[in-house]
């Protein structure tokens, strides 16, 4: 099982006006377009970041096969934010397809990112009832990954108690 920080790079989907100019509108964080989950394994060291990889693409909402970069595991922080300045080019990817007035912001928030991506990093997170509350809203999720786990009796049940329970 491994845990950290997930970030993602989503498109922002657009749609018509509704209501007055003053009226609540809907905003869809849609198409992903690359991930890195800047993660330890729980049996690990915290800030090892042994498990650390990323998706430089998708197919629909299904990312690409895991990528592996001496460079992230070594300093994941830097790397991170290496990638947001970049807009995904610096380890080598094809970059981001952003909107040009997204791609001319989105560096200038590389530091915010990192520093959200740090405080719920894998050494914050220093008990299961930690690490489930900040994870409760993707417990489904959570509980797909167990189920389809290609070696379930090496789960750590009492760890997982949390997301497995029904609330």
């Amino acid at each position: 099982m491994e845990h950290g920080a997930r970030i993602e790079i989503r498109e922002l989907s657009q749609h018509p006006h509704r209501g007055s100019e003053s009226a609540s509108q809907l905003t869809t964080v849609d198409r992903p377009l690359w991930r890195a989950d800047l993660f330890d394994r729980l049996a690990d060291p915290p800030g090892s970041f042994a498990a650390a990889h990323y998706h430089p693409r998708f197919t629909g909402n299904e990312p690409s096969a895991r990528h592996w970069d001496t460079r992230l595991t070594a300093d994941p922080w830097t790397w991170l934010g290496d990638q947001i300045t970049s807009l995904g080019t610096a380890a080598g990817g094809a970059g981001w397809p952003l909107d040009p007035g997204d791609a001319a912001e989105l560096p200038g928030l590389a530091g915010a990112v990192v520093a959200t991506a740090r405080r719920l990093g894998p050494a914050e997170c220093r008990s299961a009832a930690e690490c489930f509350q900040l994870t409760r809203d993707v417990q489904d999720a959570v509980r797909l990954m167990i189920a389809t786990l290609r070696a379930p009796q090496d789960l750590d049940r009492d760890r997982a108690a949390p997301w497995l329970a029904r609330t």
